[in-house]
């Protein structure tokens, strides 16, 4: 019946369309037929290769993760103790270890990710030696054009990981110093003397001094007259020093005695006596005052004398006479005067006779 409507009169073509459908349906089916279990083989794999690269990525990023988490609690063992405080807190400790985990997922991702698409592209029999030398060429390109970029990048990772300052440190970083108010991979922010804020790249620091870790050293001169008792002045400044390691806050900022050195130089009329003493880090300054507050009351007390011109006491020396100084009249000062009159010219002779 389906082939009498077809072959029906006035569609002459009716039979042939018929014939030329059926024959690509079975031409379709053919290549179905044979091809099928290539296309299955590319779907499993390239299915295999995603399944593979999320486990993988799920696994590696875990790992870190906990790599992280223990990282986190060896700093929180520490702290309080003697050796945490001679290491960073545990928030500046968290602080890093995250900026370190979140590089290291980045990282991980972006290899694992970017090797899964280019096994893709391959299982399709595609030829990755052009798009890798592209990839090359282009990478060299933007790497030179971005030089700058990629300097503070690497600086700012390899800055991280070694732990070189951190959010609340006061360091010198040669083209600005002050206080570290945030870290960035490419830019560090610090807060100067003055309150300006500093915009410093990673790539720009070339050495770092950073005065918050570890402890500080206040170191104070005393300069005294040369005739004083060396024993007494000894004396004053090591109960200045124990008093001072007594009392509240300075108990918690000094980390250990105040020593007396001893001379550090001498001098006709002076002589220099230097402490040292070892304080919490960036303490130092304020130490260094309350030292020099403490000793000249010390001294004020004792009797000690500092290098100074002491003012003169009234009936040790007769009072100057005020006209010593003055230089006596001269006689050429006076026009009347026989000294005067004798070195005055002649007048000329009168040639009107």
């Amino acid at each position: 019946m389906i082939l009498s409507v077809l072959s029906a009169p006035g569609d002459p073509s009716g039979p042939t369309a018929f014939k030329d459908a059926q024959e690509q349906a079975t031409n379709a089916a053919s290549w179905v037929q044979q091809n099928w279990s290539t296309w299955l083989s590319i779907g499993l794999r390239i299915l295999l290769i995603v399944v593979i690269a999320a486990v993988l990525r799920v696994a590696i990023r875990r790992a870190i993760t906990k790599l992280i988490e223990r990282m986190n609690r060896t700093a929180q063992a520490v702290d309080g103790t003697a050796l945490g405080g001679l290491l960073v807190n545990v928030e500046r400790r968290r602080q890093r270890s995250q900026a370190i985990g979140s590089v290291l997922r980045s990282v991980a991702s972006f290899v694992i990710l970017g090797t899964a698409a280019l096994m893709i592209l391959g299982t399709f029999q595609i030829n990755l030696a052009p798009l890798l030398a592209s990839a090359g060429v282009a990478g060299v390109a933007i790497g030179f054009g971005a030089r700058n970029l990629v300097t503070d990048f690497l600086s700012g990772v390899f800055m991280i990981l070694e732990d070189q300052y951190g959010v609340g440190d006061s360091i010198d970083a040669g083209v600005a110093s002050g206080e570290v108010i945030e870290v960035g991979l490419r830019v560090t922010k610090l807060r100067g003397a003055d309150g300006e804020i500093w915009y410093v790249r990673n790539g720009e620091v070339k050495r770092i001094g950073n005065l918050s870790q570890g402890w500080s050293t206040a170191g104070v001169d005393v300069t005294v007259r040369s005739d004083e008792d060396l024993t007494k002045v000894r004396e004053t400044l090591t109960e200045v020093g124990l008093a001072m390691s007594k009392d509240e806050p300075w108990n918690e900022t000094l980390w250990g005695p105040v020593d007396v050195l001893g001379l550090d130089s001498v001098l006709l009329d002076s002589m220099v006596v230097r402490l040292s003493a070892k304080t919490m880090p960036g303490k130092s300054l304020s130490v260094e005052r309350e030292l020099r507050w403490r000793i000249k009351q010390a001294f004020d007390e004792a009797g000690i004398r500092i290098v100074g011109r002491v003012p003169a006491q009234v009936g040790d020396e007769p009072t100057a006479d005020p006209s010593a100084g003055v230089a006596a009249p001269s006689a050429y000062a006076s026009s009347t005067s026989p000294q005067s009159l004798a070195a005055s010219p002649l007048a000329p002779p009168n040639m009107s006779k």
